[in-house]
């Protein structure tokens, strides 16, 4: 089978998963796509970077989503979504909500969120967590834009403000991120865990921007390459925009096809500073290689 059969019955596949309440098996959809069934679960993954199980999970916890913010009840959101029952949404819904649906609906209701804002060359860094880990990470010009934004997403949730030195875990981020970005030469602590709802297809391209090395970018097309997924760049672009978390998770590092920046949610100027900086930073490192390897050419 050439490859733009195979495409053409992966997108037969997915069309199909987007338009069924419940998924098919995966014989079922092999026999549709006349692929194996395991043929059809690497390529599935491949293109899409999530298998078809997963895709038919994501896509109902997206219309999850969307009902709950629109104020529909959780038990009539949960059913319009496809779920055959609550316990199964409740089984995913602290790694792809963030939280309970019942508490997502009410705006973060019962959940308790502590955020520290400092100063840095980039303007005013936010950092917030919740019990469970780091939510947010956010760049802004003012401490009232960020806090606006975090009120934004969790208007009902219990918002805390603390003072530098009194949470452990707003410290370490912002002591790894200042020894990251040379602000400062003080050891950089272990992050702590991560508390943002996400897809595993989210999760998948957010990790990959964890590899690229600092003062380097990649395009969309070469992330989508690099994953396997050589024809996800636009989706690889959604899920670089649904990023919460600035500097930990760095997408400022993809740029667009030309080399130019591009957008960024925190601002493209930022986005270029930033860049510029990282790439001096690693300027000494490697001007610090090219005399011993002039030296180990020349002996």
């Amino acid at each position: 089978m050439t490859k733009p059969t195979t495409d053409a019955a992966l997108e037969r596949v997915r069309a199909r998963i987007e338009q069924c309440d419940a998924l098919p098996t995966l014989s079922e959809l092999a026999a549709a796509a006349g692929l194996s069934a395991t043929h059809l679960q690497r390529a599935f993954r491949r293109r899409y970077g999530v298998s078809p199980a997963e895709y038919h999970r994501a896509r109902r916890f997206n219309q999850l989503r969307q009902s709950l913010r629109h104020g529909s009840a959780v038990t009539e959101a949960v059913y319009d979504a496809g779920f055959g029952s609550a316990s199964r949404v409740y089984e995913h819904s602290d790694r792809l909500l963030g939280m309970t649906p019942a508490s997502y609906r009410a705006g973060g209701a019962g959940a308790s969120i502590r955020y520290t804002i400092t100063a840095t060359p980039l303007g005013q860094l936010l950092v917030a967590a919740t019990t469970r880990g780091l939510c947010a990470v956010s760049l802004g010009e003012s401490d009232a834009a960020l806090e606006a934004l975090l009120a934004q997403e969790f208007p009902h949730a219990e918002r805390e403000r603390v003072d530098a030195g009194r949470e452990e875990w707003l410290d370490a981020v912002i002591a790894r991120i200042a020894h990251e970005l040379g602000w400062s030469e003080a050891e950089a602590p272990t992050l702590p865990p991560i508390d943002v709802a996400a897809t595993a297809f989210q999760w998948r391209v957010w990790q990959a921007l964890t590899r690229i090395p600092e003062g380097s970018t990649r395009s969309y097309g070469e992330l989508a390459s690099e994953l396997g997924m050589p024809k996800a760049a636009r989706a690889i672009g959604q899920a670089c925009g649904s990023n919460r978390l600035a500097l930990i998770v760095p997408c400022h590092r993809v740029v667009r096809e030309d080399g130019s920046p591009g957008g960024w949610r925190w601002g493209v100027e930022r986005k270029v500073q930033l860049l510029a900086r990282e790439r001096a930073a690693a300027l000494p490192r490697d001007a610090s290689r090219a005399p011993r390897a002039a030296s180990r050419a020349r002996g």
